[in-house]
C-alpha cells in the first residue's frame, strides 16, 4: 500500500463536526486496506479514556482508534486539558497529570514550546507505525490572538506536512462568512496547506447547494470536496461538551426513565451513550428537582471536582430528592458520583478543591480520600453474581474504604465498588453500561422480558455507516491523490 501524507481536518469553529469526519475517514481508510491512526495534539475535554498501558487520552481519540480497529495509545493525544474549575485545568502530558494551570497561565505562558515539541515527538512516533495518520484540529484555525502559541492546528499541520481540509457547519448558518473569513485570516503559508473545503450538516437536497459550492470555490480558490448531509441515523460519541446541551432533559411516559444528574464538572458523560440507544429507555440529563422526582433510576456521574459538585448539589436541594428516592428506586454512582454517595469526601492535598473535607450524601457506608496519584487502568471484572466477564476502565484520584462483602464487582480477585444489597450501587468503573448484561438488568426493572443490545456490535455497525456516509458524500479519490503527493 502506497505511503500517504497525513490527512488533517480543521474547522471554522468548535462543534462543526471535525471529530465525526475524522472518525469516518479513519474507518473508510481501514476498509480500503490502509492502516490509519488518529492524532490530536491537544484536546480539552472531560471525556477521557484509559489506554491498555494505563495512560489517559481524550475519549474522542479512543473512539477514532476503535474505528481504525486498533488499540488506543498515548501518542494519539499527547496533551489533554481537563477543566477542574472555572478557569483552571489539569494538564495531562503523555497520559499522566503534570500539574494544574489557569487558562491565562496555559495559553499565555511560554511552556507551550515544550508541549509543542512533545506533541511533534508523539506524532512522528505514530507516523512511523501507521499509514496514514488522520489528524484533527481544535476549535477555529483563525483565532488570531492565540495561534502563535497554537500546537494543535496549522503549526502542527506544517510540522506534520499534512494535507489540510477545512470543515464548516452549514446548519448553524453563515457558512459563506465563516469559510471565507477563516481562509482570508490565514497567512500565506497556512493557506497553501488547505487542500479542500468540506461542508458539513447539510439538510435537504445537496443539489440545491451547487451554486453555493461554485461561489465558495470562486471566493476562496479552494475546491469544495464534499457536502455531507446531516446524519441523524448514525450514532457516534461526541467530543464537545456543547453536544450535551442538546440532550433530552425531561422524563416521558411508558419508558424506563433514567435521570443523570447534570453536574457542573461532569466528566465522561459518554458512559451513558449505550443507554440512549435502548428504545425502552429515556435517558435524560437534568438538575431539575421536578424531573429528578419522576425518575425510575437516578445516576450521579463522574466529575472532575467531586467536592465542589457535591456542595452545589446540596445548595440546589438535589441531595434532598436523592435521599427521598433512595430505597424506592436505584441510586447509582459512577466514579465521583460514587464518592458523593458515601459519608464524606476528603481532599487533604487540595487535589481538586480548596475545601479539605465535605460530608457526603451518606447513603452508602463508604469513605473517600482523594490522593495525588491518578489511577488510569482498563479492567475486566465480574459484576454482582453475573457469570459473564465485563469490561470497563478506571480514571480517578481517590481511595474509597468499603466494608467487607459490600462490594459490587470483583476485579482480579479484589473487591471493587459498593452494593447496598437492594438496588443501589456505586463503582469507579467507567464504561460499565457498555456491558449488555448490566443494561439488561436495568431494563428489567420495568420490562421483565427485555434484553439490551450488544453495544460493541452496535458501535461497529455505526462506524461502518459513517464510512458509507464518507464514501457517498466526500471525494476520497482527490483526498488520496493529494496525500500521495508532497503537500
Amino acid at each position: 500500500m502506497q505511503k500517504l501524507q497525513p490527512i488533517m481536518l480543521v474547522g471554522t469553529g468548535s462543534d462543526v463536526g471535525k471529530s465525526w469526519v475524522t472518525t469516518g475517514i479513519c474507518r473508510w481508510l481501514k476498509q480500503n486496506g490502509y492502516e490509519p491512526a488518529p492524532f490530536k495534539a491537544q484536546n480539552m475535554s472531560l471525556n477521557s479514556f484509559s489506554t491498555p498501558d494505563n495512560l489517559e487520552i481524550g475519549r474522542a481519540q479512543a473512539v477514532q482508534a476503535e474505528a481504525c480497529c486498533i488499540a488506543p495509545t498515548v501518542e494519539m493525544n499527547p496533551v489533554l486539558l481537563k477543566p477542574s474549575s472555572v478557569n483552571k485545568s489539569q494538564i495531562v502530558l503523555h497520559g499522566k497529570p503534570v500539574g494544574d494551570q489557569t487558562a491565562k497561565e496555559y495559553f499565555l505562558g511560554d511552556n507551550k514550546k515544550r508541549l509543542f515539541e512533545e506533541a511533534k515527538k508523539s506524532f512522528y512516533q505514530l507516523a512511523s507505525k501507521h499509514n496514514p495518520v488522520v489528524m484533527e484540529g481544535a476549535g477555529s484555525i483563525s483565532e488570531l490572538n492565540l495561534k502563535h502559541r497554537d500546537i494543535v492546528n496549522m503549526r502542527m499541520a506544517e510540522a506534520a506536512n499534512a494535507c489540510v481540509y477545512l470543515v464548516a457547519d452549514i446548519d448553524r448558518g453563515g457558512v459563506f462568512g465563516s469559510v471565507y473569513g477563516t481562509v482570508e485570516l490565514l497567512e500565506d503559508w497556512e493557506r497553501k496547506l488547505i487542500k479542500g473545503i468540506i461542508i458539513n450538516k447539510f439538510r435537504g437536497d445537496a443539489a440545491l447547494f451547487v451554486d453555493g459550492k461554485k461561489k465558495l470555490e470562486e471566493l476562496t480558490g479552494i475546491p469544495v470536496l464534499g457536502i455531507l448531509p446531516y446524519a441523524k441515523d448514525i450514532v457516534i460519541e461526541e467530543e464537545d461538551s456543547v453536544a450535551l446541551n442538546a440532550r433530552v432533559a425531561t422524563a416521558v411516559e411508558n419508558k424506563l426513565n433514567i435521570a443523570v444528574v447534570k453536574l457542573h464538572y461532569m466528566s465522561n458523560y459518554t458512559d451513558f451513550q449505550s443507554l440512549e440507544q435502548e428504545a425502552l429507555i429515556n435517558l435524560y440529563f437534568t438538575r431539575s428537582l421536578e424531573e429528578l422526582n419522576k425518575a425510575d433510576v437516578i445516576i450521579i456521574p463522574g466529575t472532575k471536582n467531586t467536592i465542589e459538585d457535591l456542595i452545589a448539589l446540596k445548595k440546589d436541594g438535589i441531595d434532598v430528592i436523592i435521599k427521598k428516592k433512595y430505597g424506592h428506586i436505584p441510586i447509582l454512582g459512577i466514579c465521583g458520583g460514587y464518592q458523593m454517595l458515601g459519608k464524606f469526601v476528603k481532599d487533604p492535598f487540595s487535589v481538586e478543591s480548596n475545601v479539605k473535607e465535605e460530608e457526603g450524601l451518606a447513603l452508602f457506608n463508604i469513605e473517600t480520600t482523594l490522593s495525588k496519584t491518578k489511577q488510569t487502568i482498563q479492567r475486566s471484572f465480574e459484576f454482582k453474581d453475573f457469570e459473564k466477564t465485563c469490561e470497563g476502565y478506571e480514571i480517578h484520584m481517590g481511595e474509597t474504604i468499603v466494608p467487607k462483602n459490600k462490594h459490587l464487582n470483583i476485579v482480579n480477585g479484589k473487591e471493587e465498588g459498593y452494593f447496598d444489597g437492594d438496588r443501589s450501587w456505586g463503582t469507579y468503573l467507567h464504561g460499565i453500561f457498555d456491558n449488555q448484561e448490566i443494561v439488561t438488568e436495568l431494563l428489567q426493572l420495568k420490562f421483565p422480558e427485555a434484553k439490551a443490545k450488544d453495544y460493541k456490535v452496535f458501535k461497529a455497525s455505526q462506524f461502518d455507516k459513517l464510512a458509507d456516509w464518507i464514501d457517498e458524500n466526500l471525494d476520497m479519490e482527490i483526498i488520496l491523490k493529494n496525500s500521495s503527493q508532497i503537500c
